[in-house]
């Protein structure tokens, strides 16, 4: 039967820190072995290796990224972060289109994470955020023209 011994607000804030700290082995031990992410460009991935594999892909493309908790909202095992992803893409980034090489261009965008927890470790994550804005910033895709 699924418990929660620490309060998902703590485990949240670990991961957090974890990501900022960009330590991918205290990432990927924060997660179950079958838990599950589903991400922007019809990511959905199963297992801790793989979705460490996905964080630290947005960890070489921007290596000075960090996460900052604009809100937050606690229910049982449910945790729901607004959050501002911002860094420089100085790394290659792959993406559903493709590999997408370093333009060094400053990102910076709000996102949705909405985790639930068992045992004390992410079981299943849901990511939010906005593709366009973020190919907008790195370049890749134009923004269009006013009138």
């Amino acid at each position: 039967m699924p418990t929660i011994a620490t309060d998902p607000k703590v485990l949240a804030a670990n991961y957090n820190r974890a990501f900022n700290a960009h330590d991918e082995v205290a990432l990927k031990a924060l997660f179950a072995d079958n838990a599950r992410l589903i991400a922007p460009g019809d990511v959905k991935l199963t297992g801790k290796d793989a979705i460490a594999g996905y964080t630290n892909g947005w960890m070489k493309a921007v290596p000075d990224a960090r996460i900052n908790v604009t809100h937050e909202i606690v229910s049982g095992p449910w945790v729901v972060q607004e959050f501002v992803f911002a860094g420089t893409h100085t790394g290659p980034l792959t993406s559903p289109m493709g590999t997408i090489q370093a333009t060094n261009r400053k990102v910076s965008g709000q996102s949705v994470s909405i985790t639930r927890y068992e045992n004390d470790l992410a079981v299943e994550t849901r990511l939010y955020f906005d593709v366009v804005q973020l190919l907008n910033q790195i370049g890749v895709m134009p923004v269009a023209v006013k009138n």
